[in-house]
Formats: C-alpha cells, structure tokens, sequence
C-alpha cells in the first residue's frame, strides 16, 4: 500500500491536480488499484454543479489516468519520466461520481512496446461500475 507521500514519488502530479488517495495494489508494469476519496470540498464541485454536485468525468479518466501512470513509473527504469496520455478508446461514463463516493481506479497495463502502451481501465464506487475505458500512453523524460 502506497501513501500520498510515496505516491508522490512516483507522480510529479501536485494539488489541486493530484488525484490518488493511496495505492492499495502495486504490480510495477502490470497493475495498478488505487482510491480517490471524493469530498465536497474538491474544487471542481464550486462549479459542477452547484445545485447538483457531479464529479466531472474527464477528472474520473485523468485518476484513471493518474493510476496507470503509477503502475509505469513504478518500474525501474521509468522512475524520473513523465507518462502522458497518447489516447482514450471506449470511454463509458456508468453512473455519477458524487460527494461522498469512494472511487477505485483500477488500471492493467494490456500492451506495452518501448515508450508507448495501453491500459485497461475502469472506476468502481463500490462494486459499481462508474466508468471504463482504454487508455494510450507514452513515456516521456
């Protein structure tokens, strides 16, 4: 299990932008399990919507997003890169993401050939599918 701190380590991601709680599952390369505690006190909630507060769903793709990245840059000779997105296939938004939720990102790493790659992805607000995806990627210095 990774904390903030760890996690941090890996991601040169940094608030408001950071959006891993902690990592509970760590396969360097292969997988990735992580949460995201929403709160009402994100930022994103002042202006989406304020009468009806929905966590935006490109925010849920780049935690997804943010998840894979740590399964990537977790692996030693990756460590110090930056791993950007090269794509997103497939996105599926299930149900809304509100305060409150507890989103498990899930990403597996399916196809990796030097600096670029694909990850299977999906968030869950318990057993619920929230969303799901493919996510490109490519390893940048």
């Amino acid at each position: 299990m990774l904390d903030i701190k760890a996690i941090q380590e890996i991601l040169p991601h940094r608030d408001p932008f950071l959006l891993l709680d902690r990592v509970d599952l760590l396969e360097p390369g292969k997988k990735t399990v992580a949460v995201k505690c929403v709160t009402f006190n994100e930022y994103f909630f002042k202006g989406h919507f304020p009468q009806e507060p929905v966590m935006p769903g490109v925010l849920i793709i780049e935690a997804l997003a943010q998840a894979g990245a740590v399964a990537l840059l977790s692996q030693e000779d990756n460590k110090g890169k930056i791993a950007f997105f090269a794509g997103i296939d497939g996105a599926k938004f299930r149900r809304k993401v509100v305060p409150g939720d507890v989103l498990r990102l899930e990403v597996e790493i399916i196809k990796q050939r030097g600096p670029m790659g694909v990850g299977k992805a999906a968030a869950y607000v318990g057993e619920e599918l929230a969303t799901e995806c493919e996510l490109k990627f490519f390893i940048g210095e």
